[in-house]
């Protein structure tokens, strides 16, 4: 079983070109899922699993208290690598076909106000590279809408400060524009924050580096987001998504195209981005309960 997994990754890596994180959570679910087979089930080999242990496993994943979220992203693992193993003919039937995978609520992003991402963008410090540099990702996030691996993974190059557009290279490659006042603050990293992150033993093209010399990871950059968060006194549970979210809704406030923004986000389907819509829904009725004498 253990060498079907390493097929099954390195079909991902190589044919499929996934994130590492995506990789990661498929390994991870499927990790799970063998250990339950051979430990629980007392499966022997992957061609014995039937559709009944694979409702077992979820089963036991839901007797933990895990997630419906949770639950939809171990089906999709475990159907993904049963359906591998069939093309491969590594085995010879699918027991992961009917399997249902549960209807999930769509909560709504957590957004900040424009007061509170203006408090945070003025939270960093330009008083050494530290705060130099912290400035300049919040101002990019907050100017393209760019997902905190995509700014990692991006290159000095990338940016391109005389024609105002940043070049991502995610999932879906897209040019994106940047405002003045995210150029100035990677103008002014670029200058005055990145060469101070640069050493003799790491010459690293990343754009955004950590006190090594190295691209910034992205649980470097949750860690400074954290603290960032606490140091401007915003109480709201802020993720690495959150200055994305808050790019999207505010736009969309303001009469953004809501296809315009969805090419912006890289999104494959307009209804990913219409989720959007909703946040502002609920915005403009909590101003009316809040406001109206009537209401």
């Amino acid at each position: 079983m253990d060498e079907q997994l390493k097929d099954f990754m390195h079909y991902l890596i190589v044919e499929k070109g996934l994130s590492n994180n995506t990789i990661m959570a498929y390994e991870r679910d499927l990790k799970s899922y063998l250990h339950y087979l051979k430990n629980v089930e007392s499966v022997m080999t992957l061609n014995d699993v039937q559709r009944v242990h694979i409702i077992h496993f979820l089963r036991f994943l839901n007797e933990q208290g895990r997630s419906q979220k949770t639950l939809a992203r171990h089906i999709a693992s475990v159907r993904a690598f049963h359906q591998f193993l069939l093309r491969a003919k590594e085995t010879d039937q699918d027991p992961s076909v009917q399997i249902e995978t549960p209807r999930l609520e769509r909560s709504l992003p957590t957004v900040l106000s424009l007061k509170e991402v203006e408090i945070l963008l003025e939270t960093p410090q330009p008083h050494d590279h530290f705060g130099i540099r912290d400035k300049a990702m919040l101002e990019l996030l907050y100017a393209t809408g760019i997902r905190v691996s995509e700014l990692i993974g991006l290159e000095i190059d990338n940016v391109q400060l005389m024609m105002g557009f940043v070049r991502c290279t995610g999932n879906k490659e897209r040019i994106i524009p940047i405002g003045r006042t995210a150029s100035e603050a990677i103008k002014h990293y670029l200058e005055e924050g990145r060469p101070r992150f640069v050493t003799t033993k790491h010459q690293d093209h990343a754009l955004f580096l950590n006190h090594q010399g190295k691209r910034l990871t992205r649980q470097g950059f949750w860690k400074i987001l954290k603290k960032l968060t606490k140091e401007a006194g915003i109480n709201k549970e802020l993720t690495p998504h959150t200055l994305r979210h808050s790019f999207a809704t505010h736009l969309i406030e303001n009469g953004a195209d809501l296809r315009a923004v969805q090419e912006m986000l890289g999104h494959a389907d307009i209804s990913t981005t219409q989720i959007y819509t909703q946040v502002t829904k609920t915005k403009i009725k909590d101003v009316y309960s809040k406001f109206h004498p009537r209401a």
